[in-house]
């Protein structure tokens, strides 16, 4: 038996294959799988198992999850428009390989949120539910990478831009969500259980700007637009549409607090405190 990560050449995946390793579970008993496992080549030669798995590809699902005890459904990104029907693939995959746990990775007050994603991420969980799936659902917030990334133009501008007003977002790293995960994998009692996740200090896009402008020694401010203004100023930069459109929801699910938390899920489940913004920065510029 095994365990499976989806999206292992993405990002978050790939953490979660190595948070998995960390933690002691055999190399032969993770299975990494993507839609091109050429991504993922040097985790096979490290001894993990590798496959492909398409969300749009019904067969190979089945034959990625062939064997497999526990799953991690790392959500599809885009189109949304086809991430519920690539996540009920996923779903009926896995239970018809007779898993005894999938972990899905939702978003904060997916329940309740307001925001595009969030929509889909609440179809899927009603799915799981449906379908009778053993689940536990890590409702994760942003990344503190979303905006440790923006740094480079943070700098050579001066400001931060965005639609969030003074809302507050709950970030952690990917590799704290993803050492969460491998918690959930490796450990009992997690099964039936919904984690909202998020770093133990949340902040303002303003309150970020402060921070990144103390880290640089340098004077940055945060600009909030409109979310019609902010799609038109990232699909400028040569952002897609639907991703700027995608973007500038969020943040206006920031703006109505839709991406805090102060659950501390995240905290008690990697058993120390999150990344602080200041640390997150610093170690950016750095």
């Amino acid at each position: 038996m095994s365990i499976v990560v989806t999206g292992a050449t993405g990002q978050l995946g790939r953490l979660t294959v190595e948070a998995l390793l960390r933690r002691g579970v055999p190399a032969a008993e993770v299975v990494a799988t993507g839609r091109d496992t050429a991504g993922i080549k040097d985790l096979a030669d490290r001894g993990v198992v590798t496959r492909r798995a398409d969300f749009a590809d019904p067969e190979s699902l089945a034959a990625a999850f062939a064997g497999a005890e526990k799953i991690l459904l790392v959500s599809a990104s885009f189109p949304v428009d086809e991430r519920l029907a690539h996540h009920r693939r996923a779903i009926d995959a896995a239970l018809g390989a007779g898993v005894s746990q999938i972990a899905y990775t939702s978003m904060t007050q997916a329940d309740t949120a307001g925001t595009t994603l969030a929509e889909s991420h609440r179809a899927t969980e009603g799915y799981l539910r449906e379908r009778g799936a053993p689940t536990v659902v890590l409702r994760n917030s942003w990344y503190l990478e979303n905006y440790t990334s923006q740094l480079p133009l943070a700098l050579q501008h001066g400001a931060f831009v965005g639609a969030a007003g003074d809302g507050r977002v709950s970030a952690a790293t990917r590799a704290e969500y993803a050492e969460a995960a491998a918690v959930v994998l490796t450990a009992e009692g997690h099964t039936g259980a919904t984690y909202e996740l998020g770093g133990d200090q949340a902040f303002t896009l303003a309150e970020l700007a402060a921070t990144a402008s103390t880290a640089a020694g340098r004077p940055i401010t945060y600009t909030d637009l409109s979310a019609d203004a902010l799609v038109r100023l990232l699909a400028d930069a040569g952002v897609p549409a639907e991703l700027a459109s995608v973007l500038a929801d969020a943040d206006l699910g920031l703006r109505r607090g839709e991406l805090f938390t102060d659950s501390g899920d995240l905290r008690r489940l990697i058993g120390r405190p999150t990344t602080t913004l200041a640390d997150a920065i610093t170690a950016a510029l750095h």
